[in-house]
């Protein structure tokens, strides 16, 4: 699970991006002024940073700027009110990796997380795999037990949350909400079905039903 700094002093805005990370399938901490957020993030326990520019006792481009010179090359999303150009060109060129002007849409900066967290992924090496599952992130193909199988889009990226996950239940709600997206009827049954076709290429025995809670990878 991937840990998430949210750097803001606006409770309001702190606790809205808190909650929905979390539900969002996130580990997450709030960081409220500059020094505080600069010490988490050089913690070494977090993967990305949330980043409001107007901090107190330091601001976000102080706290990015003593974090890239610290040799820390942690991903960094700006998330700020000050959109103007100038802004938008110090973040980025202050080693930010993204820039998102508030007001915002949720949907929005978790698919730029995400995109962010493949990235790193892809970096840190392109293979996911658990047993005799592989998925080859980069590729996108898939092997059980050294035989290729075919996984349409989606079905490859319901296994890639239930590896991620491998172990916990996700419920109904999180596999929609992560591999379909926020616009998707959450009382659709369209998880359900996914998962009985992916038991099919991956093996009956490997997905757990959890009675009225949701699906585990085993």
């Amino acid at each position: 699970m991937a840990s998430i700094l949210i750097a803001d002093d606006e409770a309001r805005i702190s606790g809205f991006i808190d909650k929905g990370l979390r539900s969002a399938g996130f580990a997450t901490q709030v960081a409220t002024t500059g020094p505080q957020a600069l010490d988490l993030a050089l913690s070494g326990e977090f993967d990305l940073l949330v980043l409001d520019v107007n901090l107190p006792g330091m601001d976000g481009f102080g706290v990015l700027e003593a974090l890239r010179g610290s040799g820390s090359r942690m991903p960094v999303i700006m998330l700020t009110a000050r959109v103007e150009l100038h802004d938008t060109v110090a973040g980025l060129e202050g080693g930010a990796d993204d820039y998102l002007g508030k007001p915002f849409r949720f949907d929005e900066l978790v698919a730029r997380i995400r995109v962010r967290m493949r990235r790193e992924d892809a970096a840190a090496g392109s293979e996911l795999s658990h047993g005799d599952i592989v998925l080859d992130i980069r590729t996108r193909r898939a092997h059980v037990g050294g035989v290729a199988i075919e996984l349409s889009a989606r079905e490859f990226a319901l296994a890639e949350e239930l590896i991620r996950n491998a172990g916990q239940v996700l419920s109904r709600e999180q596999l929609l909400s992560r591999v379909w997206g926020y616009d998707f009827d959450p009382g659709s049954n369209v998880a359900d079905v996914y998962i009985g076709y992916l038991r099919q290429k991956l093996g009956s025995n490997r997905i757990e039903t959890v009675r009225g809670v949701g699906y585990r990878l085993v």
